[in-house]
C-alpha cells in the first residue's frame, strides 16, 4: 500500500513546478510520499502529514531523519478531519500550495472540502485512488468506499471552483487546480 513510484515522482515535479513550500498529506501510511514531498519543498518548507496509526509513523521517522528532512515534516497523529479543522481554525486557509489526499475513502469528500479551503488559488489538490481498480464504475450499494469515490468523482467533474485532470497513473490520480 504505497503510492506508485511514477506517481510520487510526477507529484514531486508538480510541486517543484508550482514552487510548493507549504504542503499537506492526508494519510501518510509508512511515509514514502511524505518523504518525497519533504525532499521537494525548499529548505524552510513544510509538510504537514496526517496519520492515525502511530506504528506507521514510527516506521517512517528513521527514514525522515536519514534523508535529513525531519525538520520539514510535522506529523499529526489523530484523525485527519480533526487536523484539517485545526489548521482552518488556526487561520491557515488559503496558505497551502499542494495537498495530497490518500486516506480512508469514505471521508474523501470531507477531506476535499477542507483542502479546498486550505489550498491557495492556483494550488493543487491531488487525490489518489480515484479509479479504485475500476470499482467506481457502477459501484454496488454494499461497497461504501467505491460509492464514496464515485460520488466524489462526479462532484469534481461539475465543481466550478477547480480545473480538473484525472490521470490513469497508479490507481487513478485526480488533480484539482483551485481557481
Amino acid at each position: 500500500m504505497l503510492v506508485a513510484t511514477e506517481q510520487a515522482q510526477f507529484m514531486g515535479n508538480l510541486m517543484k513546478l508550482i514552487k510548493a513550500n507549504k504542503t499537506l498529506e492526508v494519510g501518510m501510511y509508512t511515509g514514502y510520499n511524505t518523504l518525497n514531498m519533504a525532499l521537494c519543498v525548499p529548505e524552510g518548507g513544510r509538510v504537514v502529514a496526517c496519520e492515525i496509526q502511530r506504528a506507521y509513523v514510527d516506521i517512517a521517522r528513521p527514514f525522515f531523519k536519514e534523508a535529513g528532512v525531519e525538520s520539514k515534516i510535522d506529523v499529526r497523529i489523530q484523525p485527519a478531519m480533526q487536523t484539517l479543522d485545526e489548521l482552518i481554525g488556526a487561520g491557515e486557509a488559503g496558505t497551502y500550495d499542494f495537498i495530497f489526499i490518500d486516506a480512508d475513502k469514505t471521508n474523501y469528500d470531507g477531506y476535499y472540502e477542507r483542502s479546498l479551503q486550505l489550498v491557495r488559488t492556483g494550488g493543487i489538490i491531488a487525490i489518489d485512488n480515484v479509479l479504485w481498480s475500476g470499482r467506481v464504475v457502477q459501484p454496488p450499494e454494499d461497497d461504501p468506499e467505491s460509492q464514496a469515490l464515485d460520488a466524489l468523482n462526479k462532484k469534481l467533474h461539475k465543481d466550478q471552483r477547480i480545473d480538473l485532470s484525472m490521470l490513469t497513473v497508479g490507481d487513478g490520480l485526480t488533480l484539482a487546480f483551485k481557481r
